[in-house]
């Protein structure tokens, strides 16, 4: 399924980086026989285990007939100071102990492999490394713990539907010179505290806590391949999806990339920023594919295990970037769940977003939930329920949208309601239900109950699923826009492109509103509060700062849609109507307003949903630019939501049954009785 990350097919192509050395193994056996045969190592100490007095290597490699380890004196450069012949061990490991301590030092892995020299490379469990992370780097993780580490605690959580995420590139947050932010483009800058824009505005994380959010999703700040490190005084920018060492944090985004414990420290320190700011922080990890297929870390040392075959014996490509990672086997599956589990353990992380999820196999995927909620319940765990090409996986075991009945506690994005609100993600000038399309009525509600199944929606009209694929709302991801493909505003440009911004507005705010008023989990891409646009591209994901930073200017300019968002969230957190639990409450307590008009839907939530102080919530939606009446049980309503502005403290009150909902808007109303019963007792 392709409905998101078409355009990114060749992101990596683009780096020229993952055909390098394409045909170099092609002679040595890759086949799954013969990747049958090697054996499975049960221990948990592969990688580095450090102590002052000693410092242990060990490292999985079947094939191998020699395994160097070398050390260096710098991360980049020189000659090897100290070349160790390791022994092979039990399983198919290789190790070696090193006495004295090694803090700082340097080191790299080189195999022998039916009869030929592999390249250097750093150990694939590496927790440290160097610049640019081709030399992994011995570091006493307990040195790099900032003050209080110790006391460090997640936020509050009581259920999953109770999360806002939003999805945010952290160098975008901070590079703009109307950031106010001292630490531009670093992990420090999400540390800053009090920094405003001219305009005396909040940014970062001061902009964070004002709006409301729950999460940050952090796209990839593993350590990736794209930025050169050597050269940050240049401008460069990827969004870092092409890994590189899966278990370092990204060097670009510290102050120090050469010594690899200054990246740990000052990324622990934004969590702790971030925890005490009461957010939790989602990695963005993409396990499914490497940034180099031949010259990778694992296929230096295991040719080929690491990766799927196809049927001509060659790489397959679900990923879209050169390769895709076997997780079903058996030492892919445990390094996946070892290094998840390091960046809770470590780094204290609260939640992780799989990239093509659907590249993975359902059994590792629930293992990593086993994991993660074994140390605590409240972890997120959500991906992308697609690949991105064919994958010789079957469709049974992958982990796509399908197939969430089957997963444990793991969530997936609704593209169902994403091109339901907005229009076909790669059909650009196709208009969506907040533009006035037709058709789409059915995809909206599907979207509203989260994916599940509710017997007032009819499936055979929903875009793309014509079954629930969600055992509760907590396994839906509700959005209108991510990182990929047009900002929302842009593609309101390009699909209306005769209107007013004034009338875009209008379809923006609704947008938003349907995307924070239905069940599930709602997702904003950042800068979504502020109106935020790339210029009109599509793919940026190499694209100068320029196009993709966050212009702070923007909050004062569009102050009242930080407003009306910042408002929006503060009402779906007062109440948990907005924020149910279960597909059966959800039946219980929702229930859709009749119509006939195509692009008007609406729902009640009744009888204090999921203990709700308000009795009963009318929703409705009128994508439309006309306005439409809507008859509602005749009650007291006060209207909080007119489309325009949020208004809990003095919203006006409608007496009457019928309401007229203004066109491509949002209206939002409450009785605290049930309908038909006298609120005199209010008066």
């Amino acid at each position: 399924m392709l409905k998101i990350r078409k355009v990114m097919r060749n992101r990596l192509a683009k780096f020229g980086l993952m055909v390098l050395g394409l045909f170099s193994i092609a002679a040595m056996d890759l086949s799954e026989s013969n990747f049958n045969e090697y054996p499975v190592y049960e221990g948990k100490d592969l990688g580095l285990t450090y102590t002052v007095k000693s410092s242990a290597f060990k490292v999985w490699s079947p094939p191998v007939t020699q395994l160097l380890l070398r050390f260096y004196e710098t991360g980049m450069g020189g000659k090897a100071s100290k070349t160790i012949k390791m022994k092979k061990g039990p399983q198919g490991t290789w190790g070696a102990v090193v006495k004295g301590n090694l803090q700082g030092r340097y080191y790299t892995f080189q195999a022998q492999i039916d009869g030929k020299w592999m390249d250097e490379v750093p150990d694939p469990y590496a927790y440290a490394v160097g610049t640019n992370g081709k030399r992994a780097q011995v570091v006493d993780l307990k040195l790099t713990n900032p003050v209080g580490w110790d006391f460090d605690n997640r936020p509050a959580l009581k259920n999953p539907t109770d999360i806002i995420l939003y999805e945010l590139h952290l160098r975008d947050l901070s590079t703009h010179p109307s950031s106010g932010i001292t630490n531009k483009g670093k992990y420090l800058g999400l540390t800053e505290e009090k920094t405003r824009n001219p305009e005396g505005q909040f940014t970062g994380l001061e902009h964070l806590k004002e709006l409301g959010i729950t999460h940050v999703h952090l796209l990839p700040v593993f350590d990736y391949m794209s930025v050169d490190e050597s050269r940050l005084d240049e401008p460069q920018f990827n969004w870092g999806y092409d890994p590189q060492n899966y278990n370092v944090p990204e060097g670009s985004y510290s102050s120090n990339p050469e010594d690899g414990a200054t990246r740990i420290r000052e990324f622990k320190q934004m969590v702790r920023a971030l925890h005490n700011s009461g957010i939790r922080v989602v990695m963005d990890v993409v396990y499914n594919h490497t940034g180099v297929t031949d010259k990778s870390n694992f296929n230096q040392l295991v040719p080929g295990y690491y990766y799927r075959q196809n049927d001509k014996g060659g790489f397959s490509d679900a990923s879209a970037c050169g390769n895709e990672t076997a997780s079903e086997r058996p030492m892919v599956r445990k390094f996946i769940i070892e290094s998840v589990l390091h960046w809770v353990k470590e780094y204290h992380v609260d939640g992780f977003r799989f990239d093509l999820m659907g590249i993975h196999d359902i059994e590792t995927m629930n293992q990593i939930s086993k994991a993660v909620h074994a140390i605590d319940p409240s972890i997120f765990l959500y991906g992308e329920g697609w690949t991105a090409g064919a994958s010789p996986l079957p469709d049974d075991q992958k982990a796509i949208k399908a197939n969430v009945l089957k997963l444990d506690k793991i969530a997936a994005f609704s593209d169902d309601l994403r091109d339901a609100i907005r229009g076909h993600v790669f059909t650009h000038k196709e208009k969506g239900f907040v533009s006035g399309k037709a058709g789409l009525k059915e995809s909206v509600k599907f979207g509203v109950v989260a994916s599940t199944w509710h017997p007032e929606v009819d499936y055979s009209k929903v875009n793309y699923s014509k079954a629930a694929w969600a055992n509760g709302p907590d396994q839906t991801i509700s959005y209108a826009s991510c990182h990929d493909n047009h900002t929302l505003w842009d593609r309101l440009a390009i699909n209306n492109p005769m209107l007013l911004d004034e009338e875009r507005i209008k379809m923006y705010r609704l947008a938003v509103t349907m995307v924070l008023t239905a069940q599930g989990v709602p997702f904003l891409h950042a800068g979504t509060e502020m109106v935020v646009t790339k210029k009109g591209e599509e793919n940026s994901y190499n694209k100068p700062d320029e196009i993709n930073q966050l212009d702070w200017t923007r909050k004062y300019q569009y102050k009242e849609m930080f407003d009306y968002v910042k408002g929006l969230i503060a009402l779906r957190k007062a109440h948990p109507a907005f924020r149910m639990t279960s597909a059966a409450m959800i039946r219980e307590h929702l229930k859709f307003i009749p119509s006939t008009e195509e692009n008007l839907t609406g729902f009640i939530l009744s009888n204090h949903a999921n203990g709700d102080p308000w009795h009963t919530i009318a929703v409705i939606y009128n994508g439309s630019d006309q306005v439409h009446p809507v008859i509602l049980p005749r009650a007291e309503w006060k209207v909080v939501g007119n489309g325009e502005l949020i208004d809990v403290k003095n919203p006006p009150v409608i007496r009457n049954s019928g309401v007229l909902v203004p066109g491509n808007s949002a209206l939002i109303l409450y009785t605290t009785n049930a309908p038909g019963q006298s609120n005199a007792a209010e008066k």
